[in-house]
């Protein structure tokens, strides 16, 4: 008994992971015999899960939505909880649980009945967020759309806007979501440009229908957040730079976001940076207030640029007159830089 159980929930759960499965593919995944797998999932049904099946040489199982929810998992009110929590954890991108959160969701609402799935609807749409700092609005339902499409190798079509607002028209092979701080990412092979493309989520506006299904190819990189983080903070910038940092990598991590660059071990003491930036003015800003002891490795052309500023700087300080030196700031005038409107203020 113990061991049909077990091989129910494993079951169960190759159903939730995939679309569909061939009843040949199941019975070597179980190790059982296909007359088994039938057998398996007839008991599946008396249960309350709805198992579809599709007689012929290209049918298989898959597991559909019901007109209630199985029992011994969640009643309505729970679903709707569960679904509503997945929905906020993956729109927020909390770290750690945004990615995983979009892949339970992906299998909760492939098998929400409909009622539910509009209650849950209904209070995304009428909910409104209010986050610290800003925030790149990602609708759940496309991350969900996108995480069903990576999991099934279905063809994804869309449009897509560009930093400058720009639209266009892509069909690409989607492979994983990736998330890094409170953006979402899509890794993808871009048919029309033969190349692996990464693409804001919150750009994209899928326009159905998609497919059809496609062979997996090999992700261009083994570390996906590595790929994704490079390709935001260095391949996308015209000018691009290796900084070693004289900190552990740790407090160096601690100070500088996927966005900002990615860091490699260079020693008990040190680590490497590589990083991009629109100009060498503003890679200069960009490593300065990191707040970070550090050395150039290239290129040559930004330590040219340091050395501008540098002496820029001192220029600067030189002209201050030595009675301004320690003249006191007059009222309502702390805090400005020259040329800072006057008057200016903020509400809250």
């Amino acid at each position: 008994m113990l061991e049909t159980s077990a091989r129910l929930l494993r079951l169960l759960s190759l159903l939730q992971a995939r679309r569909e499965w061939s009843g040949a593919e199941l019975a070597e995944r179980l190790g059982v015999t296909p007359r088994t797998v039938r057998r398996d999932v007839d008991r599946l049904r008396e249960l309350g899960y709805p198992v579809n099946a599709s007689p012929g040489t290209g049918g298989g199982y898959q597991l559909g939505a019901g007109a209630e929810l199985p029992p011994l998992l969640l009643d309505d009110d729970e679903a709707v909880s569960v679904a509503v929590g997945l929905r906020t954890a993956a729109g927020q991108g909390i770290e750690g649980i945004g990615e995983t959160s979009v892949r339970a969701l992906a299998k909760l609402e492939q098998v929400l009945p409909n009622r539910l799935r509009r209650r849950v609807g209904a209070l995304n749409a009428f909910t409104v967020p209010m986050f610290q700092g800003p925030q790149a609005v990602v609708d759940p339902a496309v991350l969900t759309e996108l995480a069903g499409l990576c999991r099934d190798a279905e063809r994804l079509r869309f449009e897509y806007l560009d930093h400058e607002g720009a639209p266009s028209r892509r069909t690409v092979e989607p492979h994983r979501l990736v998330c890094t701080e409170r953006r979402w990412y899509l890794v993808a092979w871009d048919l029309d440009r033969d190349d692996w493309r990464t693409f804001r989520v919150d750009r994209i506006t899928p326009k159905p229908p998609h497919g059809p299904r496609f062979t997996p190819r090999t992700p261009p990189a083994e570390d996906l957040a590595a790929y994704v983080s490079q390709g935001i903070s260095t391949r996308a910038y015209a000018t691009q730079a290796v900084v070693r940092l004289l900190v552990p990598l740790k407090e160096a991590a601690a100070r500088i976001s996927p966005s900002d660059g990615t860091l490699e071990p260079d020693g008990d003491d040190a680590c490497v940076l590589r990083t991009g930036a629109a100009s060498l003015d503003v890679m200069v800003i960009h490593v300065m207030l990191m707040g970070l002891e550090f050395e150039v490795l290239e290129p040559a052309e930004l330590t040219e640029a340091l050395t501008v500023a540098r002496d820029r700087l001192s220029r600067a300080l030189e002209r201050r007159a030595p009675e301004r030196r320690g003249a006191r700031r007059t009222p309502g005038g702390a805090g400005r830089t020259p040329g800072s409107p006057s008057g200016s203020s903020a509400e809250s």
